[in-house]
């Protein structure tokens, strides 16, 4: 791939957008090579996670390339938009969690870039936004609705609508990112939490994803149905004998992933 690089470093696939020059915009092939990453790592049962981070110094995703979306046609721009929210649908539905490591501007598409992983770390450097208006256009990968679900409808008015960008303490106040770490500490807290993730239990982690991910568009009643179907199924797995087994022994548990 071209525009991104892939790492498996003991079952934590590190993805980078890597166009530092141009500080990792989003063009087209830069989103299909991110599709083909993803699907890759579906496939391959050693990735236990994944983080996803920025090449450089300055920008995590800085946003897409103006220079593609300023020669759009209405039913061009349709479809590039709704290529980019499959891709992070694709993402968002990914059953391994996905964290990224914000480790500078994170821009219109690298706003909504970050909104469809899972999990957020950012520096403190990181300076977070979804300024489309001021280009005449609209967040189109998502950011419209992931950004008033996870902040609520009132904040996501004044971010969407001003197109201002914040600092990473405000992101973090607001719930927009998890944590805010010192620049020089943010690919190592990222690792770190991802490996305490990996070490946990393959399938009930897919299985907790699963229930929020898929819960949370659901009304509260079927949403538990969901919790306790998916609860009755793991009672059925190697890593819950397994996982009971360690408790009562008081050792480490070696999941079997089955």
């Amino acid at each position: 791939m071209e525009n991104v690089r892939t790492e498996n470093r003991d079952g934590i696939l590190w993805i980078t957008i890597d166009r530092p020059k141009v500080l990792n915009a989003l063009n087209a092939k830069t989103v299909e090579e991110i599709a083909e990453a993803f699907a890759a790592a579906k496939r391959d049962d050693s990735v236990l996670a994944v983080i996803i981070t920025g090449a450089g110094e300055k920008a995590f995703v800085a946003g897409a390339d103006i220079n593609e979306l300023a020669k759009m046609t209405p039913v061009a721009g349709k479809f590039v938009s709704e290529q980019g929210q499959n891709v992070f649908l694709q993402i968002e539905r990914f059953p391994k969690p996905v964290i990224a490591a914000i480790n500078g501007f994170a821009l219109g598409g690298g706003c909504e870039l970050a909104l469809a992983c899972h999990i957020r770390i950012a520096s403190e450097k990181a300076q977070i936004g979804l300024p489309e208006v001021t280009l005449g256009i609209i967040p189109g990968y998502g950011g419209t609705q992931r950004m008033a679900r996870l902040v609520g409808k009132a904040k996501a008015f004044e971010l969407i609508c001003t197109g201002d960008r914040i600092g990473a303490a405000d992101a973090e106040k607001i719930g927009l990112v998890n944590r805010v770490v010192p620049a020089d500490e943010l690919l190592s807290v990222a690792e770190e939490l991802a490996k305490k993730i990996a070490s946990r239990s393959p399938v009930a982690v897919r299985a907790a994803m699963e229930a929020i991910n898929h819960g949370a568009d659901m009304p509260f009643e079927e949403g538990q149905l969901l919790e306790a179907t998916l609860f009755g199924l793991l009672c059925a797995t190697e890593d819950m004998k397994e996982g009971m087994a360690a408790f009562l022994e008081k050792r480490p548990a070696k999941f079997p992933g089955r």
